[in-house]
């Protein structure tokens, strides 16, 4: 098992590890940074602070949740930075695009992919967290409590409120009847290929360097 093996010492293991989940986490950052240049240093410090923290790691959860929940409060922390000096930051309240976050590149992409995404990115930043989790990681909402801190209850009732929040923002930003049905009608499968369409962006990006 690679996480036991890193735990041991075994420094490859941990490589084998990292790589794993390396496109999960840039993906994670990408949606709610846009085309921000922090968000490599992000995904850097995600699991250096794992490495620095690997002792403390209980395993009452999976490493995935683990590593999840150590890119959240980065992520949090980031936009904190960015406020300094500001009011505190309401992330129950204020989506990605109230925090200043500029426009995503979505090439070669359907209409319903674009809604989706600026939807996303439009509605307050922990309900996109949990939307993002569960379509692009299929994580259950056990998982999700972990990443977040929260109850389970908790984790599923800001699951239905981001479900309606979504909706909300689809129907205001369509161009169309016809394309706010048909996005509402299959978010998780527009989800699930903006998810397969951006893992192979990354290998692709990783191939070039």
């Amino acid at each position: 098992m690679l996480l036991a093996a890193w735990r041991s010492g075994d420094l490859r293991a941990g490589e084998a590890l990292f790589d794993r989940h390396i496109a999960s986490i840039h993906r994670f950052f990408k949606n709610k940074l846009g085309d921000d240049d922090a968000i490599e240093d992000l995904v850097q410090r995600t699991f250096l602070a794992c490495v620095e923290g690997r002792d403390r790691f209980r395993g009452d959860a999976s490493f995935r949740s683990y590593l999840f929940g150590v890119a959240h409060n980065l992520l949090c922390d980031h936009f904190r930075a960015r406020q300094r000096g500001r009011r505190p930051i309401d992330f129950e309240a204020l989506s990605a695009v109230d925090l200043g976050v500029g426009p995503l590149t979505v090439i070669k992409q359907r209409r319903e992919h674009r809604l989706l995404l600026e939807a996303l990115r439009r509605i307050p930043l922990r309900f996109q967290v949990v939307l993002e989790l569960s379509y692009w990681e299929g994580m259950s909402s056990f998982e999700i409590a972990h990443v977040l801190g929260v109850p389970a209850g908790t984790t599923r009732s800001r699951l239905r409120r981001a479900r309606a929040l979504l909706g909300d923002e689809i129907a205001a930003l369509a161009s169309s009847a016809e394309l706010r049905e048909s996005t509402t009608a299959n978010l998780e499968r527009w989800a699930e290929e903006l998810r397969d369409g951006w893992l192979r962006d990354d290998k692709r990006g990783r191939r070039r360097r």
